[in-house]
């Protein structure tokens, strides 16, 4: 880095900290009074909703850094601004393309730091945090169906070369990805109900297997009429066969990864359980549109910081006489949160109309781009 690149790249990371944690710290009491209406519930203490909020904060951090980016940049430009200090960087041959490529190169760690937290640190301790929560409460992870989640589960193959297709009700999910009151359905290559099998509890064992535990199987068997009488495809006759067994090891594609997406939102989840789910999806032949605009979200939004950081620029080339520096800040925060609200509504119009996820994740941040790159020419010019 250069001097002048060096003294930037200072005064922006000092106020980038500072905000990011003053952010952090209104989020944390937010979320704290939120969590309030949870305690006294089960054995869900005060303590226990302190340490969930704890293991939010990496998540906030993910969400607030490319604000938080944008505000330090535009105070500190506008700080510069009001000392004249970069009337002389501009007198003593600064161009604005340059001013950019440097505060671009000065952005880059704070991508990187985006994208550590957004796919290591964050979709852990979100899981963790949930995990808490539960076990304290007693509860457990279900969908919003009254009977539990509800899971497709295709199989490629059986041993006679079959293809079987599978239902899976889990009632409940518990904390330690161990399931119960598990249902499920199976049918054959021609879609007809084979099996029905019923267990008290599951626990994953890899690779590919569950040991479930109190099972109940029920086989429905194809009875052939008598003879000379024609078989009738719309009234078929079955022959149940109930066997209760202790344990039964079942084989299935299903894992406790792709069960715990419940635990968390899909914006929340890291880019590799949102690939890995959206492939069982697509085996399954089932809608993947809300996980691949997230999918596709979590890649781009780290680049965000870009985007806030060439909005910021033009603040640096307004005089005092066009607004004092709390003014200026305040119209940073102003313009990070429209773009975090243009962000989020765009997403969900995007699935409501099925556009296309590239499309629907990159579009926010290429329109506040155009903005950024507009306003820094207008300034240039005037």
């Amino acid at each position: 880095m250069r001097i002048y690149e060096r003294y930037f790249a200072r005064q922006i990371y000092l106020t980038f900290i500072f905000i990011l944690f003053a952010f952090s710290g209104l989020f944390f009491f937010f979320d704290l009074i939120n969590e309030l209406n949870s305690v006294g519930h089960g054995n869900y203490k005060f303590q226990y909703a302190v340490l969930r909020v704890a293991l939010q904060t990496p998540s906030r951090f993910y969400e607030i850094i490319p604000v938080a980016a944008l505000i330090s940049a535009i105070y500190v430009f506008a700080q510069m601004a009001a000392n004249s200090e970069y009337t002389i960087f501009r007198v003593s041959g600064l161009a604005t393309n340059q001013a950019l490529r440097s505060l671009l190169k000065i952005g880059i760690p704070l991508v990187l730091l985006t994208y550590l937290i957004g796919e290591v640190v964050g979709p852990y301790t979100d899981q963790l945090s949930e995990r808490v929560r539960l076990e304290a409460l007693g509860s457990s992870v279900s969908s919003n169906f009254e009977s539990g989640v509800w899971v497709k589960d295709t199989l490629t193959a059986r041993a006679d070369g079959e293809q079987v297709t599978r239902f899976v009700n889990v009632g409940e999910l518990k904390p330690d990805a161990t399931i119960s009151n598990v249902r499920i359905y199976e049918f054959d290559s021609k879609f007809r109900l084979s099996n029905v099998r019923t267990a008290k509890s599951g626990k994953y064992q890899p690779p590919g297997h569950w040991q479930l535990t109190g099972v109940t199987d029920t086989q429905l068997i194809d009875v052939p009429p008598p003879p000379g009488t024609p078989a009738d495809a719309l009234n078929p006759v079955y022959r149940a066969k109930e066997v209760a067994v202790p344990e039964y090891s079942l084989r299935s594609e299903l894992t406790p990864q792709i069960l715990s997406v419940l635990l968390v939102s899909p914006d929340r989840m890291s880019m590799f359980n949102l690939f890995r789910y959206i492939q069982h999806l697509t085996e399954n032949h089932q809608d993947t549109q809300r996980y691949e605009i997230a999918l596709w979200r979590k890649l781009l939004y780290p680049f965000a910081v870009f985007v806030m950081l060439v909005l910021s620029l033009p603040f640096a080339y307004l005089h005092t006489r066009a607004g004092v520096v709390g003014m200026k800040v305040f119209g940073g925060i102003m313009l990070g949160m429209s773009f975090q609200l243009f962000n989020t509504l765009f997403s969900h119009i995007g699935t409501l109309n099925t556009w296309p996820a590239p499309l629907t994740a990159a579009t926010p941040g290429l329109v506040y781009l155009v903005l950024g790159l507009v306003g820094l020419k207008w300034v240039d010019r005037h």
